[in-house]
């Protein structure tokens, strides 16, 4: 294989690797203390600062065509896709752990797909092997997220019993119903950024500063009604704002441009596939670096809605061959049919020339007798 052929794949790895770090490094702060609400904002803060010039230099001359209707749609989606499946997410982050977090995000494609589904915008057909891997693929999703919401299960020793990321105040135990309440805000977290991406506007690029700079407005408003005592807004050299920096600019900023890239190169249905990947990775890494006591129910649920988005993403992946083979036939029907047509033209003419040819012919013989 080609170096070409493999750079998809390395990048593929490293954008997964860039999320576990996500997981791991935001679990490690929020334990510290960090408030949620407050991280959401210096966050979007940070990548909006990192962004900015980069659009002012790339795009400053598409920025007028932006009209108001499609900004005012932007803020809709930054309130939806950006504020709140984020401010969710990091309270079922501080609720469960890392591992649950990763899990959830494979659940993406699925819910994107039910949303699609309720929308009109999809179609299930039950009798077809696609249809019945897309329903198979909703089933298993619902029976992942029950499995890590409703059975813990006996806990997994850590890998490493000193942590890297030890916190002076150790964060305390959740208890079950807080879990249960985290795995489900974890789920809503996923499900409110699929609504978001379930609409393509046609310059990425402004669309993801715009998106982003309307939703440090909206965490900034959400954080100060959350958290009024601005003595916890301040920062520290600590994990909490390598968090920040991290999230900012390497999530929201690096692992962006590596994604359109290999989305690009690939296609979405290739990126997804290596989400779980992630998820063992953040197994791994949790439990090493955070000291994390695993459950067994993570990591059956997480299995589960791994198998969930693999049965969805191969029953979308059939349909779409499916379709690509029609449309071929029907090019190829069409283009005979034009063939046919041309050559009958040609026929015709030829007869026509030659029936033309003959009466004039018979007329000067006629002419000469």
């Amino acid at each position: 294989m080609a170096m070409d052929e493999k750079k998809p794949y390395i990048i593929a790895i490293i954008i997964q690797v860039i999320y576990t770090g996500m997981f791991v490094i935001n679990k490690a702060a929020l334990d510290h203390g960090l408030n949620s609400f407050v991280f959401i904002f210096y966050r979007q803060a940070t990548a909006s600062l990192f962004l900015l010039p980069i659009a002012a230099l790339v795009e400053r001359r598409n920025a007028r065509s932006m009209s108001f209707l499609l900004l005012f749609k932007l803020f809709v989606c930054a309130l939806i896709g950006i504020t709140i499946s984020l401010n969710l997410y990091n309270v079922s982050l501080k609720l469960t752990s890392a591992t649950v977090a990763s899990a959830s995000a494979n659940s993406m494609p699925v819910l994107t797909f039910c949303l699609a589904l309720l929308l009109r915008m999809e179609e299930v057909k039950p009798r077809s092997r696609s249809g019945i891997a897309k329903l198979v693929g909703v089933a298993l999703c619902i029976a992942g997220v029950s499995v890590i919401a409703f059975y813990t299960g006996p806990l997994l020793s850590p890998v490493n019993h000193h942590r890297a990321f030890s916190a002076s105040t150790h964060a305390s135990t959740p208890t079950h119903p807080a879990w249960i309440k985290g795995t489900f805000m974890a789920v809503l977290a996923v499900l409110a950024w699929s609504a978001t991406v379930l609409k393509e506007f046609p310059n990425k690029m402004l669309v993801t500063v715009a998106q982003c700079v309307f939703s440090v407005v909206q965490s900034f408003v959400v954080a100060v009604v959350a958290e009024r005592d601005f003595s916890k807004w301040k920062l520290q050299p600590d994990i909490g704002l390598l968090a920040i920096g991290y999230s900012g600019l390497v999530v929201f900023g690096v692992s962006y441009y590596l994604q359109a890239w290999c989305v690009e190169m690939k296609g979405p249905v290739f990126l997804a596939s290596w989400a779980p990947f992630s998820f063992i990775l953040t197994i791994f890494c949790s439990s090493f670096f955070l000291g994390e006591m695993v459950h067994l129910g993570s990591i059956i649920g997480g299995i589960l809605l791994c198998g969930g988005l693999y049965s969805v993403l191969w029953g979308k992946s059939k349909e779409t061959n499916i379709a690509l083979c029609s449309n071929v036939e029907a090019t190829a029907t069409n283009s005979a049919s034009q063939d046919e047509l041309v050559h009958k033209g040609l026929e015709e003419k030829k007869n026509k020339h030659w029936e033309e040819n003959g009466d004039a012919t018979s007329a000067s013989v006629v002419g000469q007798l």
